[in-house]
């Protein structure tokens, strides 16, 4: 009788890994949204993609290779041709005894293994590891990326007679797509190189001797390029062109979009151009799908946050808000909370300025200021669709806030954001916006400020020996807190780009209405006894929050210090 094959969450759970609960959790976000379970674990961040892929090499009894050591596959490239090993994403690692030793991500993936065998007309013998590795290896060796970058600024640079050629055709011939010429092939590259490493925008900016490209990646921006001043026109102009902006216009901001494939995916970007004192600032806003569709599981709640959390979006009226700076997540946060309601029993509808994303189930209506459309316009059209469900992108002004309320007063749910600090200030902006504080005290159920915390990089995590004891006691953290736990930090690797962070999480304030922060509302209570009321009633500040994230290991208490506001700044001794 054949022995039976352990299942992959069994193996973690049996590492110590993953907990049952969390694989559970994992269980049902993997079927909720069609992936394999060790997509979903990824995803949530309940195990690392070298985890998920070393428990894959123990259910099929494979050798994992760990790329970071260059194990021989450098020197074996040759025995497949370079176009096979970057479509299917498989790297050589030799030949031996008539086989060829391939390493591949996915050994179910039994189409890639046979097309091996077909077009290499030879047995093949597998090893595992993590797809990312894998990609990283082909950009490095094989596709040189970011040398192909620094190239094509050079090239560009050396030959000025073909710059001024390509200003020409650019102004000429605005709908050229030959993906040969240099300034196209530039930012064809510069925007490939943003896309695999994650980054949010993609900021080209003009300087006094030089044009300055930043990725923002994880919230922080980082300098990846200085394109030589000449070439400044060109860039701007080849910008313009994909996302549709007119190109002689100089004086006005512009808004555009482009849509590219890159790689298997379709990547949409929403173009921004600002008229600066030397030349035109561009910034192109990365938009992936996949970014708001982690769920609610995968934010980085605290047990007892996420189901207050889940407890507030399934009331059947009231106004739930979101607060925080822009960049905190707010949107990925409403857009979760939506999709957890999004039924066919419930009519969801949302104003939003611009829309971003598009989610099947729910009507998304465009604001559009110059024809009158507005967020009040379109929320007083909105509730006599009938709707269950209500988000408004923001609330912006009285006008808004009076129909977001009125429209919770008669039995909708409505979700929508605001630009504060913390939760409690959210309550004094309504009434000073001149929302009358009746309205304010009874439609609003809750309220949660939110930030997001960069995600000590699991590849090169370790212990901080010597944390910054300044940094603690500024945060609060004492000598007791310490006790039988453990500071870490990333130690920079590959992976994460020597930062010593990859990916965020939230942390988050939850203020939920009780009748004693009502009448303090209707009493128009300034921002600090509502924030001592709110503590007294159980709210758990962003500070404590991401207090219990360091104490987790998930982030540094220099990450955290960085994002939160600190009340009394305290003087070393």
């Amino acid at each position: 009788m054949a022995r039976r094959r352990k299942r992959l969450g069994e193996i973690l759970v049996n590492w110590n890994v993953v907990t049952p609960t969390a694989l559970g959790d994992a269980l049902a976000y993997s079927q909720q949204h069609g992936k394999k379970i060790g997509e979903a674990l990824i995803e949530l961040e309940l195990a690392t993609e070298e985890d998920v892929t070393k428990a894959l090499a123990t259910q099929f009894d494979l050798a994992y290779v760990d790329l970071d050591k260059n194990v021989g596959v450098s020197g074996a490239l040759d025995l497949i041709p370079e176009k096979l090993i970057k479509k299917l994403k498989v790297l050589p690692l030799g030949r031996e005894d008539g086989k060829i030793k391939v390493i591949i991500h996915d050994p179910l993936d039994l189409d890639t293994l046979d097309q091996l065998r077909v077009l290499l007309n030879s047995q093949v013998e597998c090893a595992i590891a993590p797809r990312s590795k894998i990609v990283r290896f082909i950009d490095t060796f094989l596709t040189g990326m970011r040398d192909s970058v620094d190239e094509a600024i050079e090239a560009i640079d050396r030959d000025k007679d073909l710059l001024a050629k390509e200003d020409k055709r650019l102004a000429a011939a605005a709908e050229d797509e030959d993906s040969e010429a240099p300034i196209i092939k530039l930012l064809n590259l510069m925007i490939a190189e943003a896309v695999r490493m994650r980054a949010s925008d993609i900021h080209v900016e003009p300087m006094a001797d030089r044009v300055r490209v930043r990725y923002r990646v994880d919230g922080v921006c980082i300098v990846k390029d200085n394109i030589p001043k000449h070439m400044q026109a060109s860039v701007l102009a080849r910008l313009k062109i994909m996302s549709g902006l007119d190109i002689a216009e100089r004086r006005l901001p512009q808004d555009g979009r482009i849509k590219m494939r890159i790689g298997s995916g379709q990547i949409d970007f929403r173009v921004s151009s600002c008229p600066a004192y030397h030349g035109e600032s561009v910034v192109l806003r990365i938009l992936r799908p996949d970014s708001v569709k982690i769920g609610i599981q995968a934010m980085g709640f605290e047990e007892d946050d996420y189901e207050r959390f889940n407890k507030i979006i399934r009331q059947p009226n009231g106004i739930f808000l979101v607060t925080g700076p822009t960049g905190s997540g707010k949107t990925t946060t409403l857009y979760g909370a939506l999709q957890e309601l999004n039924r066919p029993d419930r009519k969801i509808i949302t104003a939003e300025d611009p829309v971003e994303y598009n989610f099947s189930g729910i009507n998304q209506c465009q604001v559009r200021e110059e024809i009158g459309l507005t967020f009040a316009r379109i929320l007083r059209a909105m509730l006599r669709q009938a709707p269950n469900i209500i988000l408004v992108g923001e609330i912006r002004d009285r006008e808004v806030g009076d129909v977001a309320i009125q429209a919770a007063l008669t039995g909708h749910l409505v979700f929508s954001t605001l630009h504060t600090n913390d939760a409690p200030s959210a309550i004094t902006r309504l009434i000073d916006m001149g929302i009358k504080p009746f309205l304010v005290a009874s439609s609003i159920q809750a309220i949660m400020a939110q930030r997001l915390m960069r995600l000590i990089c699991n590849e090169c995590k370790v212990v901080d020996p010597s944390p910054d004891r300044f940094t603690l006691r500024l945060l609060g953290i004492t000598d007791k807190d310490l006790e039988g736990r453990t500071i870490y930090k990333g130690a920079g690797c590959n992976r994460c780009g020597g930062i010593g962070y990859r990916g965020r999480q939230g942390i988050f304030e939850m203020l939920e209405m009780t009748p004693e922060l009502r009448e303090l509302a209707f009493q128009r209570a300034p921002a600090n006894r509502l924030r001592a009321a709110a503590r007294a009633g159980g709210m758990r500040t962003l500070l404590d929050d991401g207090k219990r994230k360091i104490l987790r290991g998930v982030t540094t208490p220099e990450e955290i210090a960085r994002i939160t506001q600190i009340e009394g700044i305290l003087t070393e001794e």
